[in-house]
């Protein structure tokens, strides 16, 4: 019976570890800083593109794509976002097998709209159709800090999902799982995640009430969320429903994508425009 109990728990553990594996690469395969990936074609000529979307402050931002054909060009249109600025071109030029060009760096937070064009002879294409890419600048995030809040928000939804799990097993109380899930979530998302919020974008919280970052925001509701579940089984309650309640919640604000709606410079409040 023993034997089997143990089996059953690490079971548990291995669902639970599953299921958040899946939804952080989920997270982060469909986030808007996660380079753009796709395939299109000139004059016959296949070419594959990775584009970036996000870009940490330092040397202006490579755009690259190889392109085996020679008798193709290539140029870039961007802009800074959002702004009514005019579109500025850059040529792209070739090395090799690689049509390259540099986008300009912005200051923290702030975002380009570019586009990129390949021809040959009188064929002309945009390569990702009519809508541009969007790229956000940020600093640079020290690895001490970047790297546990990553750790600790992943050890934070592999409590949360085993917690919830546990809801299952009406003979077993979730209480443990339940304070180190708050725990986990205070250190990650509360303590570390506006560190990382900090470094990048130069500000602690960008979320409700000082704004609309949904990073911050998905992040302080998850956590009221599982306050609520405590409290609910304080003096030692189960609060199954609570319990079951927090973890689809953080489950379900977990496969928002990365990022969206975070910190986006306003341009009107500059001095002086950064081409």
């Amino acid at each position: 019976m023993v034997r089997g109990e143990v089996m059953k728990k690490v079971a548990l553990w291995i669902l639970a570890f599953t299921i958040t594996l899946v939804a952080a690469v989920y997270q982060r395969m469909t986030g808007p800083t996660h380079p753009l990936r796709g395939k299109s074609a000139v004059d016959s000529t296949e070419i594959s593109y990775k584009l970036p979307r996000s870009h940490e402050i330092g040397p202006d931002c490579e755009i690259s794509i190889q392109v085996l054909n020679t008798d193709i060009q290539g140029y870039i249109l961007y802009k800074r976002y959002p702004t009514d600025d005019s579109w500025k071109k850059i040529p792209m030029s070739r090395q090799d097998d690689l049509l390259s060009g540099n986008l300009p760096q912005q200051p923290s937070s702030g975002k380009i709209a570019y586009r990129v064009f390949l021809s040959r002879q009188q064929e002309e294409i945009s390569i990702t159709g009519e809508d541009p890419i969007i790229i956000r600048f940020k600093n640079r995030v020290p690895a001490g800090v970047l790297f546990p809040h990553i750790f600790v928000m992943f050890l934070a939804m592999l409590f949360s999902t085993r917690a919830g799990l546990e809801v299952l097993n009406k003979k077993s109380n979730p209480r443990k799982l339940v304070l180190w899930t708050v725990g986990l979530l205070f250190v990650g998302g509360m303590i570390l995640g506006p560190l990382v919020q900090k470094f990048a974008f130069g500000e602690w919280w960008t979320g409700v009430p000082f704004g609309y970052d949904l990073t911050d925001n998905k992040t302080l509701i998850t956590f009221l969320g599982w306050i609520a579940a405590l409290i609910a089984g304080r003096k030692g309650k189960p609060a199954r429903g609570w319990v079951l309640g927090a973890s689809i919640l953080l489950l379900i604000v977990y496969l928002i994508p990365h990022s969206v709606l975070g910190s986006q410079l306003d341009y009107s409040k500059l001095n002086s425009p950064t081409q």
